[in-house]
């Protein structure tokens, strides 16, 4: 099985292009609702004839989107996609970043290429597939809140497993220039909450400073970070191959006359998937306990420092994704492998949850986020090409351990 590369001027079908202009006109930012374009899509899937789960959050606001193009069957490839965006508040864009425009062989728009471009481009291709006499199925899984700690894919995850839905493989249309990624780091992010003693600003020996010792913590955060970047990886496959660590958000104090008595601070950190995640928040902790907690409490017996998990997005790790990665390569035409990507993404939790995973979509990761956000129409192209190679080969693809026949 093989695919010749669609040539860089290819252009998408004009059914791709007016889909994604529905979508972006979506204001899907991860703070609102993703209601309206869930059902706009579930919509349209009816009118093939294909039923959709859906799955909520708590508020009922906001909707997972899963659907079954095929046979009934255990197994299966999905396609997978966030349907949020990112805020574009305070951005200089050119254009309306909710009205789709195209320019110079571009697409512009929020979402574009992160990642409704992907989104798109299946949706263009769901007539085919439903046409074809697919021997296997292939699943669309479109999710909420991926942008503030895919949120959304693990309710939908919960949802197959209650519902005895068990595919055997993910296409993840994260924006890759249709390379094939089979590795990603992992992140976490962490709430410090230091908890001192007010006093009048004359009297600073009556007091316990909380913004000066929970810099004493964000000091010995870039320690470590210093540390790891001093010792990379050298067999790594990773453009940042070593662990990283950064504070990115700090608030404490009332006024300027008042020693604190209350600094938090948000510190999070991407580690390599042989990394132990638990090791670098130890590491924090430990500095915490040992060293800045006592100095405290000589002074006020009830200081305390606490620590709370905000998100934990486990890595994508290359061994489990052999098969589906040679499958995808085939579909895409890529000749190898990407590079590995310091970037998160859902698949990791896709892969925890025993669905062997890759990430491959249209658009630049570069472009992710910012002001004037585009996708090439050659990418947009390419991953039809891809989508559509589906219809033909879905039969084809063997896990692992259907090949090797070992257990699971």
């Amino acid at each position: 099985m093989g695919r010749e590369h669609v040539s860089p001027h290819q252009q998408p079908t004009r059914r791709t292009l007016d889909i994604l202009a529905t979508l972006i006109a979506f204001p899907t930012v991860s703070r609102d609702s993703n209601l309206g374009l869930i059902e706009w899509v579930r919509d349209c899937l009816r009118g093939h004839g294909i039923g959709a789960r859906l799955s909520y959050d708590d508020s009922g606001a906001k909707a997972n989107l899963f659907a079954t193009i095929g046979p009934d069957l255990p197994g299966g490839i999905v396609l997978s996609g966030h349907t949020d965006v990112v805020p574009v508040d305070g951005q200089d864009w050119s254009s309306d970043p909710f009205k789709a425009r195209i320019a110079d062989g571009r697409l512009y728009g929020r979402g574009a290429c992160d990642m409704k471009g992907f989104l798109a481009a299946v949706l263009a291709c769901v007539d085919r597939l439903a046409a074809a006499e697919l021997r296997r199925p292939v699943h669309l899984a479109f999710t909420y809140d991926e942008e503030v700690g895919c949120k959304g894919v693990r309710t939908l995850l919960a949802d197959l497993q209650a519902a005895r839905i068990s595919p055997a493989a993910c296409i993840v249309g994260e924006p890759t220039g249709m390379q094939v990624v089979t590795a990603h780091k992992g992140s976490r992010n962490y709430r410090c909450c230091v908890r001192g003693k007010e006093a009048h600003a004359s009297r600073t020996q009556d007091g316990v400073n909380a913004i000066e010792y929970a810099a004493r913590l964000i000091g010995r955060i870039q320690d470590l970070a210093d540390e790891y970047a001093l010792a990379p990886r050298e067999d790594s496959a990773f453009d940042t191959p070593y662990d990283t660590l950064q504070t990115a958000l700090v608030n404490g104090g009332l006024a300027r006359n008042i020693v604190p008595r209350d600094c938090e601070f948000i510190f999070g950190y991407r580690y390599l998937p042989d990394s132990d995640p638990d090791r670098i928040v130890g590491s924090v902790q430990d500095y915490a306990r040992d060293h800045v907690l006592p100095r405290m409490r000589r002074k006020f017996a009830a200081a305390d420092i606490l620590f709370e998990k905000q998100s934990d997005n486990p890595a994508l790790r290359p061994g489990p994704n052999a098969a589906i990665a040679r499958f995808v390569m085939g579909l895409s035409g890529a000749g190898h492998a990407g590079p590995h990507v310091s970037y998160m993404t859902e698949g990791g939790l896709y892969q925890q949850a025993g669905v062997a995973s890759v990430i491959c979509g249209p658009g630049s990761i570069e472009q992710a986020h910012r002001p004037d956000e585009y996708v090439e129409l050659s990418q947009l192209a390419r991953c039809e090409a891809m989508v559509a190679g589906l219809c033909e080969h879905a039969a084809e693809f063997q896990t692992d351990t259907e090949t090797t026949g070992e257990a699971r």
